[in-house]
């Protein structure tokens, strides 16, 4: 072979060997992808997942956001925890598996979840939260039951600019510290027992003396604070305002004082254990009072099993079985209906647990219905298109009215939501939840004064 075919040769193996390098390269950079969940081929090593969602987003193709909060699988909250958590997992289910939520441009967005276990604890809250925006990368936060878990949550929501739905929290303070992506699903505390001082109004004009008693929690307190100056307003003595620590077992001494002040009415409670504990002991003890309302207790199912130490209690909702929100009552109020209808989210939700629905697995799926109709009006899953959406929302749903004030002073308290009152009352041998209050809502003749 002469030099020059030698060169040739050499210079077509060298050409030959630089396009195969080029293919191998771009094959290299491809395939992780292609081998990587939907939810991860967009994902950008550098970049924060607000970005490579919209990405996602913009090119048309699926996306699934990630919903990171906490339960209190432990602790005093466990019971309406677990139940607001099954209502969310219930919406993201149906949400999935009807194809998920499909914007203007292609894209359709799904969802999954990152949860861990609070322990009823407001100092593992803060260290989870932090953990779910920093290592999770959750697109969306979903609150911790209860106000003061929730109030520990949303600083560090806010801190990181994440949109966080609340539930289980109503106490008004949250939503007065100046936070602008907190929104709020409950009626909030100060017109959580409100209703329960015009139930005494309306059934004995003549009732005088009432004392409230309650769990010395941020919840319980703004509720009870609020009542109270209801109470005094429309001309009720109050002989007894007296907290109890949470952990409470025997109510005794409070029991005695209310004996001895002469008290013929009792508001208060906390949560569920220890609102259940108050109503035995005082059947117990054969405390001579015409009517008791007490906080988060009486509304879920469980509280039936204390049998005759139930009867009579009424107790404040955020959400009833019977409620009779509709796409008809949407129309008469002249704004859009959303959702599932009542019985729909009802059936689907015993299917799915084989358990009746309490007012915290309602508003569980109702954040998770909340979050989604947002993401539909923005049709985007831009944060701050998703806020904008949420801060113009004005919907009916099975679970009420939502609609959020957008003030300084109190952006993100809800202030379309109303309460429902409940009272256990006996049909036959059978205990039996009725709305009482408000009247036009109601299922039954309120039972008064109680047994």
């Amino acid at each position: 072979m002469t030099g020059r075919k030698m060169l040739a040769l050499l210079l077509l193996v060298l050409a030959l060997g630089l396009v195969l390098g080029a293919c191998g390269g771009e094959q290299a950079t491809q395939a992780p992808a292609a081998e990587q969940p939907k939810e991860e081929v967009t994902k950008a090593p550098e970049q924060p997942k607000e970005e490579s969602t919209q990405e996602a987003a913009e090119a048309g193709k699926e996306i699934v956001l990630t919903i990171g909060f906490t339960e209190s699988q432990t602790g005093k909250y466990n019971v309406s925890s677990s139940r607001q958590v099954k209502g969310l997992k219930l919406w993201i289910e149906q949400t999935n598996a009807n194809g998920g939520i499909k914007l203007s441009d292609g894209t359709v967005v799904k969802f999954k979840t990152v949860s861990y276990d609070d322990e009823s604890s407001k100092e593992r809250v803060q260290e989870l939260y932090t953990r779910l925006i920093t290592e999770d990368n959750a697109d969306f936060l979903i609150s911790p039951y209860s106000s003061g878990l929730t109030a520990a949550a949303a600083v560090i929501s806010e801190q990181y600019g994440k949109i966080m739905i609340t539930t289980g929290a109503a106490s008004d303070s949250i939503y007065k510290k100046g936070y602008t992506r907190v929104y709020q699903i409950y009626t909030p505390a100060s017109r959580y027992l409100t209703g329960a001082v015009d139930i005494i109004k309306h059934v004995d004009p003549n009732l005088k003396k009432v004392a409230f008693v309650y769990e010395d929690s941020k919840f319980a307190t703004s509720v009870v604070e609020a009542a109270k100056d209801y109470a005094a307003k429309q001309g009720l003595e109050i002989v007894l305002f007296e907290g109890y620590a949470p952990d409470t077992t025997d109510f005794g001494p409070f029991i005695n004082k209310i004996v001895d002040k002469g008290a013929e009415a009792v508001l208060g409670g906390g949560h569920f254990q220890d609102g259940s504990t108050f109503a035995r002991q005082l059947h117990e003890k054969q405390v001579p009072l015409k009517f008791v309302a007490l906080l988060v207790a009486p509304p879920e199912p469980d509280f039936a099993e204390l049998g005759e130490a139930a009867v009579g209690i009424v107790g404040p909702s955020q959400w009833e079985p019977q409620a009779k929100y509709t796409p008809e009552a949407a129309k008469e109020m002249g704004i859009e209906w959303c959702g599932p209808t009542n019985e729909e989210f009802v059936k689907a939700y015993e299917d799915a647990y084989n358990e009746e629905p309490s007012y915290h697995s309602a508003g569980g799926y109702a954040a998770g219905l909340v979050l989604g109709k947002a993401i539909m009006m923005a049709d985007s899953v831009d944060p701050d298109a998703v806020k904008e959406a949420l801060d113009n929302m004005d919907i009916l749903t099975f679970f009420g009215h939502i609609k959020f004030d957008t003030s300084e002073e109190a952006h993100g308290l809800q202030i379309g939501h109303e309460m429902v009152y409940v009272q256990w009352q006996k049909d036959g041998d059978t205990l039996k939840k009725e709305v009482v209050w408000p009247l036009e809502g109601a299922t039954a003749e309120i039972l008064y004064p109680k047994p």
